[in-house]
């Protein structure tokens, strides 16, 4: 396993910083200014837009709003400016330069940290998929004759992916209870969470060509935390047949940094044991899950955060290198942007899993929150924070967090 990377921004030494120099992850950010690129260090985030001006880094797009340029330079690219920051911030290399494109973290405004192309999400959990399917119809019949053989996944909406800290309103939708003889209009009762990764793709490909798998883990730049927002009520009355539509439409978190798959080489892993063996388009070549441990928080408002699931990123049944050569199978056009969803990570104990409806069982079973307070599915001005890092010698490669906070649904209009 790597050691810690000493670098002279002090703050970055500590063993509890998410950003060390063995991290270095890219997002977008603005300080009462335009909003340009930059790379988390510590606690500060160094201006990649500044350093370009200064001929300290070559000309890669670092003065726009998004990574999108600099993510469709391809991987030479990127491990080149990596090795550059890497000199750049490495201790004994300090630089009034260097110095003056530093800006406190407190002090900076996150944005989303590329423009997301297309969004799909997945459902690449075995346990979660197990959990939803013996809710919905029954343990011997929990996973559908396919999810054994391909990574299922649904398009979503790329409009309403936003940023860490955004808060969003109650969505309203179609509802129908067991015992309503109609359906009605109103806002979600049970909304829920979904504890993701999201795997951004920073090379395209044409229409019509089809991608293996290593030609797949080589096109994803970095991942991201993801919160796949879920209107069970309304996702209940309409998945059937086509899957979510409305009851996901309405938002999906993202953290604000996106953590570059060199950052997280070392922490590399095997998907579990398979049940089937895979078609060759989607076989496993080699280790492309990745160690990370993840955690949920859920505040009421005012309330101190009640941590609900720990789990980790190693217990999905597909890589996101899986799932985005599944996705060109049939010739499918990916983009730069592109952002993946994971699906719901769980893991085989309660206190793993990834989302409210398996947590309460349906709500059968709320969960006590400090203070005493108990919820079966999220409530106006609850706060939902998903946490992640890979355990390093020493050093630890984090996501920075992906906050979320609900409002009272709006009226039209």
């Amino acid at each position: 396993m790597t050691e810690l990377l000493r670098s002279w921004v002090e703050t970055a030494n500590d063993p509890d910083s998410p950003f060390p120099l063995n991290n270095l992850p890219f997002g977008v950010f603005s300080a009462g200014d335009a909003p340009r690129c930059g790379v988390a260090i510590g606690d500060r985030v160094l201006d990649l837009a500044a350093l370009q001006a200064a001929g300290l880094l070559p000309e890669s797009g670092f003065d726009a709003p998004a990574l999108n340029s600099f993510m469709a330079k391809g991987k030479e690219a990127w491990a080149d400016i990596r090795a550059r920051l890497t000199d750049l911030l490495r201790e004994g290399n300090a630089s009034d330069t260097l110095r003056a494109a530093l800006q406190e973290m407190g002090g900076v405004t996150l944005h989303l940290p590329f423009t997301v192309a297309e969004y799909t999400d997945f459902y690449a959990g075995r346990q979660h998929a197990f959990n939803v399917g013996s809710l919905f119809r029954d343990p011997e019949n929990a996973l559908p004759p396919n999810w054994l053989h391909i990574p299922i996944g649904y398009n979503g909406r790329a409009s309403t992916v936003v940023v860490s800290g955004t808060e969003f309103h109650r969505p309203m939708g179609q509802l129908k209870g067991p015992q309503d003889a109609m359906p009605g209009f109103g806002p979600s009762k049970r909304l829920d969470i979904e504890l993701e990764m999201g795997a951004v793709v920073g090379l395209p490909t044409e229409m019509g060509q089809r991608i293996s798998v290593d030609e797949a883990d080589d096109m994803i730049f970095g991942y991201v935390l993801l919160n796949d927002w879920s209107a069970r009520d309304i996702q209940a009355w309409e998945y059937q047949p086509l899957g979510p539509f409305q009851a996901k439409a309405f938002a999906t978190t993202i953290s604000p940094w996106v953590v570059t798959k060199a950052a997280l080489a070392p922490f590399r892993c095997a998907t579990p044991p398979r049940e089937k063996e895979l078609l060759p388009h989607i076989r496993d070549t080699g280790p492309m899950l990745y160690d990370i441990d993840l955690s949920v928080t859920m505040a009421a408002p005012g309330g101190t955060p009640t941590e609900i699931c720990r789990t980790n990123y190693n217990t999905l049944y597909y890589s996101a290198a899986q799932q985005l050569a599944h996705h060109a199978s049939s010739g499918c056009a990916m983009r730069t942007g592109d952002l993946l969803g994971s699906g719901t990570i769980s893991g085989p104990e309660k206190g793993m899993f990834g989302s409210l409806l398996e947590m309460t069982w349906g709500g059968r079973d709320p969960i006590t929150l400090e203070g005493g307070e108990t919820r079966t599915f999220i409530e106006d001005g609850d706060t939902l924070t998903l946490q992640g890092h890979a355990q390093g010698e020493g050093y630890r490669i984090g996501f920075g967090p992906c906050v979320g906070t609900i409002l009272p649904a709006r009226d039209q209009g």
